[in-house]
């Protein structure tokens, strides 16, 4: 069975092109090919497509309208974002809403047909140049959460009291006794301040908290 595909471009040179690449491939069916996103969201009721090739600046709405409409009303259709927009806005807000796949305009039509045949297949084809973004806008974020999780760690006022009292070389029993609670409280307290530490003694919880700026 031949892959439907519905393109949503308003700019005519755009529309040809695509429609060209879709209709030279024979397991490929255009379904239609539009200029704007109402019209889209009418065709995909009348004929639902396997696949909608979108650009984001259409005259009426913002693309991502019509990923988010269809998401929400025809889940079985996969987005491929066809568009001239690079940019992390704009890339991302497509992601986020549904789309599966982002193309800059630049691609070739054997890379429009390709593509739409990988998502099909259950791939999320995007430019190489998008792609490595992404890959950089995820390692920032595994930085700054990987920089950012000490801080969730933060100790109790009742644990940094019991903390600070293990710096001064006290006992459990002693740090009990001045605390008024018994010492396998003070134990439990001290596990979950490892814990919170990650660390596995006393001598490691003191340097953490000191690193870290909690003594």
């Amino acid at each position: 069975m031949k892959i439907r595909v519905l393109i949503v471009e308003d700019e005519p040179e755009f529309m040809r092109r695509f429609s060209n690449a879709v209709l030279a491939d024979p397991e490929l069916s255009l379904t239609g090919a539009v200029s704007t996103g109402a019209a889209a969201m009418a065709l995909l009721g009348a004929q639902p497509p396997d696949v909608l090739l979108l650009d984001l600046g259409l005259p009426d709405m913002d693309g991502t309208e019509v990923i988010r409409y269809v998401a929400l009303h025809h889940s079985a259709c996969d987005v491929l974002v066809v568009t001239m927009f690079g940019d992390d806005r704009h890339v991302i807000a497509a992601l986020e809403a549904g789309a599966t796949g982002y193309l800059l305009k630049d691609a070739g039509a054997d890379r429009i047909a390709t593509s739409i045949h990988e998502l099909h297949a259950g791939g999320s084809p995007i430019s190489p140049g998008i792609a490595r973004r992404i890959l950089a806008r995820m390692r920032t974020a595994m930085t700054q959460l990987r920089d950012e999780s000490p801080r969730d760690a933060v100790l109790t006022p009742r644990e940094t009291e019991l903390l600070r009292l293990t710096a001064k070389g006290l006992s459990f029993d002693a740090i009990g006794q001045l605390l008024e609670i018994s010492p396998h409280t003070v134990v439990a307290h001290v596990k979950k301040i490892y814990r919170k530490l990650a660390v596995h003694s006393r001598g490691e919880a003191v340097y953490e908290a000191n690193q870290m700026g909690l003594l």
